[in-house]
């Protein structure tokens, strides 16, 4: 709403949690996930798709099945593993259900580094492997990739946009706080908020980009531990 969209939300699971980590999950069944979907889609409609957390090979191949019957609409997948304080969000047996039935939909996937990895099956330690691995994404096929360097040990993060195209990168200052809870998910939703508004993909992404850092650096500083962004950032 922000950036002047507006969002409706299939509940995947519900999550009991504060800023020093997840304490429990409580998955949604994958039928009653497709209901609300096809609900809202019946009524509303939708200018975008985007995707988080996605517990289970059953949740993803049901959102997987909704979603193939949209196929000219942009869909942002995060492939959401784990949540910031180490709690596993994926099952390990879903990596699988994703790259075969959501990747390919995915207009977008936007993996941190250690996602990635699992994805790539392969370690990023430097910033030519986080392009190795962006070009080794899109040959899964994903139509573009947005590496996110967040997790490299460097002074300045980078984002790696790969498409057939062409490669457009957004670098940013690590900022020293704490309050990170949400950045790639905030993310994600800002790209495919601008996808909906009819924005190219390096615009979508270097708005979003923008308004993650902004979002960042007016943090209201609550909790103990990860605490959220300031997401009514102007």
């Amino acid at each position: 709403m922000a950036l002047g969209g507006y969002a409706t939300t299939a509940v995947t699971a519900v999550t009991a949690q504060d800023t020093l980590g997840v304490h429990g999950v409580f998955p949604i069944s994958p039928s009653f996930i497709q209901l609300q979907m096809r609900l809202v889609l019946g009524d509303i409609g939708a200018d975008a798709f985007k995707s988080g957390m996605l517990a289970d090979a059953a949740t993803v191949e049901a959102v997987a099945d909704v979603l193939a019957g949209y196929p000219a609409i942009p869909f942002v997948l995060d492939p959401v593993m784990v949540a910031k304080g180490g709690h596993p969000l994926l099952a390990g047996e879903a990596v699988a259900s994703l790259k075969a039935a959501l990747l390919p939909l995915a207009s977008l996937i936007t993996p941190n580094t250690p996602e990635a990895e699992v994805l790539w099956g392969h370690r990023i330690a430097t910033l030519a492997d986080q392009h190795r691995a962006a070009e080794a994404l899109l040959r899964l096929g994903a139509r573009a990739v947005l590496l996110k360097g967040g997790h490299m040990d460097a002074a300045d993060i980078t984002d790696i946009l790969a498409t057939p195209d062409g490669t457009h990168i957004f670098t940013a200052r690590r900022r020293d706080t704490r309050h990170t809870h949400g950045t790639g998910c905030t993310l994600a939703s800002g790209i495919a908020t601008g996808l909906a508004q009819g924005m190219t993909l390096p615009e979508a992404t270097r708005r979003a980009h923008a308004y993650v850092q902004a979002a960042l650096a007016s943090a209201p500083g609550f909790g103990a531990g990860n605490g959220p962004l300031n997401h009514a950032v102007g």
